[in-house]
C-alpha cells in the first residue's frame, strides 16, 4: 500500500499545493513567503490524504 500511496502523493500534492498557491495569490498575498508556505502546506496536507485514498482503494479492491 505504501507504493500506491507514494504514487498518489505525487498527484495529490501537486493538486493541493497548486490550489493553495492560487488561494494565496487570489487573496492578494504576493510575497514569496506566503506562496512558498501555501505550497508547503499543500504538500504536508497531501500525506494523510494520499494514505487515506490508498487505503480506500485497497478496501474496495478486496
Amino acid at each position: 500500500m505504501l507504493r500506491l500511496a507514494s504514487i498518489l502523493y505525487t498527484l495529490i500534492a501537486t493538486a493541493l499545493a497548486g490550489s493553495g498557491v492560487i488561494a494565496v495569490l487570489s487573496a492578494g498575498l504576493v510575497s514569496t513567503v506566503a506562496i512558498v508556505s501555501a505550497a508547503a502546506a499543500g504538500c504536508v496536507a497531501a500525506l494523510p490524504v494520499s494514505w487515506l485514498v490508498a487505503k480506500k482503494l485497497y478496501q474496495n479492491a478486496a
